[in-house]
C-alpha cells in the first residue's frame, strides 16, 4: 500500500504539471467550446498578469464561496491607478457568471483581455476596460451538464445559486451576499462609466444570437438617459450591423410568440444594471439566445463587447460630462419617481426577426402547446414599449435622520460610499414621520426574503427628540439615487419592503381585557369625540360590532397606551 506522502506527492506534481500545461498553451489556442473551470480561468487571468504590463489581477473581499472576487484590469500604461484614470479615461466593468449556467461571456471576456493584451485588436486610446471574471464563484464551482434544460451547450456549466443559493442577480440592494459587498467595493472603486452584464436568456424562439437590455432610459432619466436611447444604443447597434450581427432588444415574452410586440424589461435596483443606474453608469446586459451553439453565443458577445468598447471611445468625453450632470438632476423638494409602468401611447418599431409560430396539440399532455417553425422565418415590424411614465413619486427631503440601531443600513449606506455624520448631541428637530398603513406580503419566500409590496404610507410633521450617535444622512451627494430608492418605503426595493424594518410591524405591548374594560370605559366617557368615533365605526362595521375584543383593540391604539414604535417607520425625514 502507498504511503500517505506518496499520494500527497503526486497530488502536488499532478498540480504542477496542469499549471505548466496551462501556461504553455497559445492563449488563442486556449480557447474551445467547452467552459472552463473556476480555477482554470483564474489561472488564465494570473497568467496574463504574469506576461504583460498591461493586465493586472487584484482580490477583492470575499465571497460565500469563499474565494476571494477578483478584478482584471486592461491599462495599456500600466498604471490602474483608478482615481487618476476616473478624469482623463473611460472605464468599463464587465461583469460575468452571476449566473454560471449561463457562461458564454465568461469565455468570450478571456478572449477579449487576451486580444487586447496581446495586440491583435485595435486598442482603445480613451478607455480602459476592467472585468470580474466570475462572479458567482460558489455557482461556478458547482458544475452540472443538465439544470440549464433549454440551453444548447457548454457541455458542463454552473448553477444558478450562489454557495448559498441566491440568485445574486437579486441582490444588489439588500446585500444578503458577500458577493453583493464585494461587488459594490469593486464598483465604488472604479466608478465605472458603463457597465457590461454578460447573460443568456430564456424565452421565446427567433432568429438573433444576440439580444440587448440596457437600463430603461426614463428611469435613468435626464439627458443621460435621452442619450442612451438617441445615441449611445442606436450607435452599439449600427456598430455591430457592420459586424455582421443582427441584434434586437431583450425579447420580454413567456409562452408567447414574440410578433404582436413586447415590452421593456424594466431594472429596479435589485438587479445589476438597475443598481448601476443609481450612480448614473450606462448599463446593459447581453443575453444571448439560448438555442443558438454555443461557439456562435460566445463569438457574439465578444462581438457586443467589442462595439460597446469602440463606441465608448468614441464618446467617452460626452459620457463622462452627461454622467457629472446626472448628478445635480435631483434637488431637495424635487419629485422623484420610485415606481414605474409601461407607457401604452408610445413605442419604438421594430424590424422583429422571427419565426412563425402555432399552437398545437402536445404529445405530452394532450393539451395546447406552442410551436415555433424555423423553417418559416420572417422580419415583421413590431411595436417595442420602451416608454416607462412614473406611477408613483417621491418629495426629495434635505435627508434623512436614521437611528443608530439599525446599524445594518448604516452598514450597507457605507458599503456604498454614502456620506453620513454622527450626531454629537441629543437634538430636537422637527421631522416628518412615516406610519406604515398597508402592505402586502409575498406568501412564498424569494431569495430569502418574504417581500412587501403595493406599501402605503401616511405621514405627519414631528417634533422629534434624535440622540447623540444617530446619523444624519444629507440627500445632496452623488448616491441620492441610492438613499431614495432604499430609505423610502414606497419605493419597489426599498430596504423596508425587503423586510429591513419587520420589527416595527409586530405590537410589542398589548392588554388584558378584563382590566381594559375599565379604562377603555373612562376614554369614552371623558372624550366625546372618540365616543362618536366609535359609536361610527359600530354602526358602519358590522364585524367590529359584533367583536368586543375588536372594538377594546381600537380603543387601545386610540389611547396613550398604544405604543408609538407600532407601524412608525424608525428613519426621519429632514425637510429644511
Amino acid at each position: 500500500m502507498l504511503n500517505f506522502n506518496f499520494y500527497l506527492f503526486l497530488i502536488i506534481y499532478s498540480h504542477v504539471i496542469l499549471i505548466n500545461n496551462i501556461k504553455s498553451i497559445n492563449y488563442i489556442d486556449y480557447f474551445n467550446t467547452q467552459q472552463k473551470t473556476y480555477h482554470e480561468v483564474i489561472l488564465f487571468y494570473e497568467n496574463l498578469n504574469e506576461n504583460h504590463t498591461s493586465i493586472k489581477i487584484n482580490p477583492f473581499g470575499f465571497t460565500d464561496s469563499g474565494h476571494p472576487l477578483h478584478l482584471v484590469t486592461f491599462d495599456p500604461e500600466g498604471t490602474f491607478d483608478f482615481k487618476k484614470l476616473q478624469n482623463e479615461k473611460a472605464i468599463i466593468l464587465i461583469n460575468n457568471g452571476i449566473h454560471p449556467g449561463e457562461p458564454d461571456g465568461i469565455e468570450a471576456t478571456m478572449q477579449l483581455f487576451n486580444d487586447l493584451a496581446n495586440g491583435t485588436i485595435e486598442i482603445p486610446k480613451n478607455t480602459i476596460v476592467a472585468t470580474i471574471p466570475i462572479y458567482n464563484i460558489g455557482g461556478a464551482l458547482n458544475r452540472n451538464s443538465t439544470t440549464r434544460t433549454n440551453q444548447n451547450g457548454p457541455d458542463e456549466y454552473g448553477f444558478r445559486g450562489n454557495a448559498r443559493n441566491y440568485d445574486l442577480n437579486r441582490d444588489f440592494v439588500k446585500s444578503d451576499s458577500r458577493n453583493a459587498r464585494a461587488f459594490a467595493e469593486i464598483f465604488h472603486t472604479l466608478n465605472p462609466d458603463v457597465f457590461i452584464d454578460n447573460h443568456v436568456s430564456n424565452g421565446a424562439d427567433y432568429q438573433y444570437t444576440l439580444t440587448h437590455l440596457f437600463t430603461q432610459h426614463n428611469k435613468l432619466g435626464g439627458a443621460l438617459g435621452d442619450y442612451l436611447i438617441k445615441t449611445f444604443i442606436p450607435e452599439v447597434e449600427k456598430n455591430l450591423t457592420q459586424k455582421k450581427w443582427n441584434i434586437t432588444p431583450y425579447v420580454n415574452v413567456f409562452n408567447r410568440p414574440p410578433d404582436t410586440g413586447f415590452t421593456q424589461f424594466m431594472d429596479s435596483p435589485r438587479y445589476s444594471t438597475g443598481y448601476t443606474t443609481l450612480f448614473n453608469t450606462l448599463g446593459m446586459m447581453v443575453e444571448t439566445h439560448m438555442l443558438k451553439p454555443y461557439e456562435d453565443r460566445v463569438e457574439g458577445t465578444y462581438a457586443i463587447m467589442k462595439s460597446m468598447i469602440e463606441v465608448t471611445d468614441i464618446n467617452f468625453k460626452t459620457i463622462k460630462s452627461l454622467r457629472k450632470n446626472a448628478i445635480k438632476q435631483f434637488k431637495t423638494g424635487d419629485e422623484y419617481p420610485i415606481q414605474w409602468e409601461v407607457d401604452t401611447t408610445r413605442f419604438t418599431k421594430l424590424d422583429f426577426k422571427g419565426y412563425e409560430s402555432d399552437y398545437r396539440e402536445s404529445k405530452v399532455t394532450g393539451k395546447t402547446r406552442l410551436f415555433y417553425d424555423r423553417n418559416k422565418p420572417f422580419t415583421k415590424e413590431v411595436p417595442f414599449y420602451n416608454y416607462f411614465k412614473p406611477s408613483k413619486s417621491v418629495s426629495v427631503p434635505k435627508g434623512y435622520i436614521i437611528p443608530q440601531g439599525w446599524w445594518n443600513v448604516i452598514e450597507l449606506l457605507k458599503i456604498n460610499q454614502i456620506e453620513i455624520q454622527q450626531l454629537e448631541n441629543d437634538t430636537l428637530i422637527q421631522t416628518e414621520v412615516y406610519r406604515i398603513e398597508d402592505f402586502k406580503t409575498r406568501t412564498t419566500a424569494y431569495e430569502g426574503h418574504y417581500m412587501h409590496y403595493n406599501t402605503n404610507l401616511s405621514k405627519q410633521m414631528e417634533k422629534t427628540t434624535v440622540f447623540k450617535g444617530d446619523y444624519l444622512v444629507l440627500t445632496d451627494q452623488p448616491g441620492i439615487r441610492y438613499l431614495l430608492e432604499t430609505l423610502e418605503p414606497e419605493a419597489v426595493d426599498s430596504f423596508f419592503n425587503w423586510n429591513f424594518f419587520d420589527t416595527i410591524l409586530q405590537q410589542k405591548e398589548g392588554f388584558s381585557p378584563y382590566v381594559f374594560e375599565e379604562i377603555a370605559e373612562d376614554l369614552i366617557e371623558n372624550s366625546p369625540e372618540l365616543k362618536l368615533r366609535f359609536d361610527l365605526k359600530k354602526q358602519e362595521d358590522e364585524t367590529f360590532r359584533e367583536n368586543g375584543y375588536a372594538q377594546l383593540n381600537w380603543l387601545h391604539k386610540q389611547s396613550k397606551h398604544y405604543e408609538k414604535a407600532h407601524m412608525r417607520y424608525p428613519i426621519l425625514r429632514v425637510l429644511n
